[in-house]
């Protein structure tokens, strides 16, 4: 069983438990949750444990040193050559906001609220209290005289971490294989309504980081898309659905956190790993603006209020006092007005932090449960003291004041009615000090009609691959329905028997980490199967036990219709399920599910393969199999997904989705993977992305490797055909780069240097670990209590990193997600969809530009829209071309342009299958 000890703590965010300066983590051996077993640390030592069954493995033949195949390097030398330690250049001082574009009034009323706050409270509504200090995930300090609160941070992506009488929503691949702007805007604001209802202020989602620059990265399906563009698309909804209904969305992992191995070396030495700084993610200046930066220009330009920085290195420079990141990529170049948080413990210093441009620190304390803090006193001592300059505070508290008004809080906030670290009824307030006896949950029931948004997107999402002689839909009439797997039943621990999903039991509906919720139910595809059976006085058997061989065989004889169900799982790194340390060792089935469908589909020739995957997995011939004649992507459906796979098996849905990756016919085909050991002795662990741009299907575009199924593709029950491609040029004017200067950085209020001022007020009762403001002495080296106090401001403090004074204006800047310009539209796009079938369906209608550069993909998605179309009509496919959407990163310039190379447009069903195409003039 797994246990819980109070002087062990769970990570909200990368879920590690905390003893000391070391982490422990959950390991989940096999399937079976009576072998859950706790790493104990005793006396120093780590012990490990032995796995049992069923471990993963493959991951050997990944590439090593590098992460990148020999074959997969990019045509371009400044990515191809980053195989050394990458430098990342500094940039300061910190842009301060201004309150541009539709931020103006959110600003003014920001300004004026900071403008009456004390130092100690400007600190306060800046920094954590501290991990289980209070009732949210992460909460900052508050501002009694004012009434208020501190701000409630909430996970999940996906939903409700850590509540009950909440829902389970698909995940993010779910709902960009749906390619419906709609639902993921419907899906965001469900989302944002829940998390309102509990009280929470912030939702720690929507994420582009990881992009999924390899298939096996452990926390891809927790986005949406390896390619930028659908990604970009898809976050800009989440964000305008959560933040209409009034919470603050947080883009999240930024940025090029693209795998779970060494993400951070607590964890990493952990699990056995000699290092002691984190994975450096280097990429050169192009691939980080024309894939990996581009989905979260998209959120800001959709006004996200919060940014969360991750816990890798960027160039070797860690991401949350990364100042080229944070600085000049963020809030410079894209204009970004809302504020930065850390991701949990992944703040490094406290000086340093704040001058690269972090905006609040989450949980607040170094070490879980220490009461020690980068921010709160040392924040005010460095105020204080001048080393932080307060117009950099004033900046940061402006910025969450702006978030906070911009999304409406002060007119949709609730008393926090939740507790994330007890489900009981009382409890104390301040849990890991177990003080403040009181009410802790109300059982708010938060759930409203949601569920019939999650069976829509659950099947909207499922993506038919395979349909031989029309085997799909079924009539729910078969003669003898039988279903195999346990991928199809209940996990016998309930749907939540497993702390943060941390297992493989059962039907697979979402992974496992801090991305995850709590189920309300879950309705498994062998109930909902059973259910369409029976009431039509069908014949329905199944077997859940992958490995009962010979009852498996002799049932798949008798069935007329053999419907098996396989999965594959990932997460966060903090668990590991079968020996996969958050990331996949491989892309195979687990739990021998290729030995499962290979037992059916050998003696049923009407045999019905559903995947519930992460991602991108290994179909072996089943493709070719003339046994398995329908196969079909479900993906991560969430609370409905038996329902919702019944909906598309029995014809009350047609399929729409395509697939929102490759999947492709090895794991080498892919281009990249994942580095599974250090590569750089006890240092850092270095991973190039020497491939560039040229992830998933534009790897295998260059490579010229067909795909199993390429990127974009999905049948229907229907068929379309595309005609009649009409392109518009429209009459813009010329790209202006931005020019003049900000202004001068604002000051709000005036702070004395009287340190008497800021002790802990008489009588005060401080609660224990808790991260406060005030200082414990007047002399302000005795307060700070660091051994390197003192030293001179030439040492650690980056040259112009103080200075308030007005400041250049980058040429790509001017609004917020980049220069106005560059969302300028050039080229209308039309096409004629027609469905030629005999039943209405939904086509996706893909849009692709080949940008002609000899260090450009062969084609990139730029637009797409999923159409209804009735029987025997037609629609029109519209897309617009903006003037970003045929541009590259000129690394000289340091802004965009159009090269002279020529341009393609090209129209289909996936990025294969382009029948229309024109030339831009």
């Amino acid at each position: 069983m797994v246990v819980y000890r109070k002087n062990v703590s769970f990570h909200p965010t990368f879920g590690a438990a905390i003893a000391g300066p070391i982490d422990l983590r959950l390991v989940v051996l096999s399937s079976d949750i009576s072998n859950y077993v706790m790493m104990h640390w005793v006396a120093g030592t780590l012990l490990f444990v032995t796995t049992l069954v069923n471990a993963q493995t493959g991951n050997t033949t990944a590439p090593f040193p590098s992460s990148t195949y020999p074959n997969a390097t990019s045509p371009d030398p400044a990515a191809a050559e980053i195989t050394g330690p990458a430098f990342s250049p500094p940039f300061y001082p910190s842009p301060w906001g201004s309150g541009k574009g539709d931020w103006a009034s959110a600003y003014e009323r920001a300004r004026a609220f900071v403008r009456q706050l004390t130092l100690l409270e400007k600190v306060n509504l800046t920094t954590g209290v501290g991990w289980q200090s209070e009732r949210c995930v992460g909460e900052t300090g508050s501002i009694p005289r004012l009434g208020f609160r501190g701000l409630c941070l909430q996970d999940s992506p996906l939903g409700l971490r850590f509540t009950d009488y909440n829902s389970a929503f698909p995940a993010g691949v779910n709902v960009a294989a749906t390619f419906d702007r709609g639902l993921a805007y419907a899906r965001g604001q469900a989302m944002g309504q829940e998390h309102r209802g509990k009280g929470v202020d912030i939702q720690l989602g929507p994420v582009a980081g990881p992009l999924g620059r390899a298939p096996e990265s452990g926390r891809n399906w927790e986005g949406f898309s390896p390619d930028p563009a659908l990604t970009g698309v898809m976050m800009a909804q989440t964000i305008q659905g959560i933040q209409r209904a009034g919470v603050i969305a947080c883009a999240k992992h930024y940025i090029v956190n693209e795998q779970e191995h060494f993400r951070q070396a607590p964890e990493s030495q952990g699990y056995g790993y000699n290092i002691i700084d984190s994975l450096s993610s280097n990429v050169d200046d192009a691939t980080m603006h024309e894939t990996y930066l581009w989905p979260f220009a998209d959120a800001v330009r959709a006004g996200v209020g919060s940014i969360m920085c991750s816990y890798n290195q960027i160039n070797n420079s860690y991401g949350c006092e990364n100042s080229h990141a944070l600085n000049y990529l963020l809030k410079g170049e894209l204009d970004f007005q809302g504020f930065v948080l850390t991701d949990w413990q992944a703040q490094h210093s406290g000086v340093g932090s704040a001058l690269a441009g972090l905006d609040m620190s989450m949980p607040g304390d170094v070490l879980f449960n220490t009461g020690t803090s980068f921010w709160g006193t040392n924040l005010t001592v460095a105020i204080l003291n001048g080393t932080v300059p307060q117009w950099r505070l004033d900046d940061m508290a402006i910025r969450i004041m702006a978030a906070w008004y911009y999304v409406g809080r002060n007119q949709s906030q609730v008393p926090i009615n939740f507790d994330s670290w007890t489900l009981d009824n009382f409890g104390y307030q301040h849990y890991f000090a177990e003080e403040a006896y009181t009410l802790v949950n109300e059982h708010v029931d938060v759930r409203a009609e949601h569920s019939t948004l999650i069976r829509r997107i659950g099947s909207a999402s499922t993506v038919l691959l395979k349909n031989n002689n029309s085997a799909l839909p079924l009539t729910g009439r078969e003669r003898f329905t039988a279903v195999f797997g346990n991928d199809a039943g209940g996990n016998p621990y309930g749907p939540n028997g497993c702390p943060d999903r941390g297992c493989n039991n059962g039907t697979l509906a979402m992974g496992w980490g801090s991305g995850t919720a709590s189920f309300p139910y879950l309705v498994t595809p062998e109930t909902a199967i059973q259910n369409e059976v029976l009431s039509n006085n069908g014949v329905f058997q199944s077997i859940t036990d992958n490995f009962a061989g010979t009852q498996i065989q002799s049932l798949a004889s008798q069935a007329s219709v053999a419907i098996v169900f396989v999965n594959a799982n990932s997460g966060e790194g903090f668990i590991i399920v079968d020996e996969n340390e958050g990331d996949r060792n491989n892309l195979t089935f687990w739990r021998g599910g290729d030995v499962l469908v290979q037992n059916v589909s050998a003696r049923c020739n009407n045999t019905i393969l559903v995947m519930h995957t992460v991602g991108p997995v290994l179909l072996a011939n089943y493709t070719e199999n003339p046994n398995i004649t329908a196969i079909l992507w479900a993906g991560l459906p969430g609370e409905q997904s038996g329902n919702s796979i019944a909906d598309i098996l029995y014809g009350r849905v047609n399929p729409g989705a395509k697939l929102p990756f490759t999947l492709g016919a090895s794991r080498e085909d892919y281009g990249t993977d994942l580095l599974y050991l250090p590569n750089n002795g006890t240092s850092a662990p270095q991973q190039p992305f020497t491939e560039g741009n040229f992830i998933d299907y534009r790897a295998f575009d260059k490579a010229d490797i067909a795909p199993v199924y390429e990127f974009g593709f999905g049948l229907s029950y229907t068929t379309f055909s595309y005609s009649n491609l009409r392109v518009n040029k429209l009459n813009v004017g010329d790209y202006t780069p931005t020019t003049g200067a900000t202004s001068a950085a604002p000051v709000l209020g005036n702070i004395t240097n009287d340190t008497a001022q800021y002790q802990y007020p008489s009588n005060f009762s401080a609660i224990p670990f808790y991260i406060y403001p005030y200082l414990n002495s007047t002399d302000l080296e005795a307060a700070a209590n660091e051994s390197d106090y003192g030293l001179s401001d030439s040492t650690y403090i980056p040259s112009g990193s103080r200075d308030g004074s007005p400041q250049p204006r980058l040429a790509a800047s001017g609004a917020p997600g980049g220069n106005l310009q560059l969302y300028d539209v050039l080229y209308q796009i039309d096409a004629t969809i027609t469905n030629t079938g005999s039943i209405a369906g939904e086509e996706v209608a893909q849009l692709y530009i080949s940008l002609g550069g000899p260090y450009d993909p062969k084609v990139v998605l730029r637009g797409f829209e999923r159409l209804s179309i009735q029987p025997q009509s037609s629609a029109t496919f519209h897309a617009d071309i903006t003037r970003r959407d045929i541009s590259n990163w000129d690394t000289n310039a340091q802004n965009w342009a159009i090269s002279s190379a020529t341009k393609e447009v090209y129209v289909g069903s996936s990025s294969r299958n382009l029948p229309l195409s024109a030339t831009l003039s």
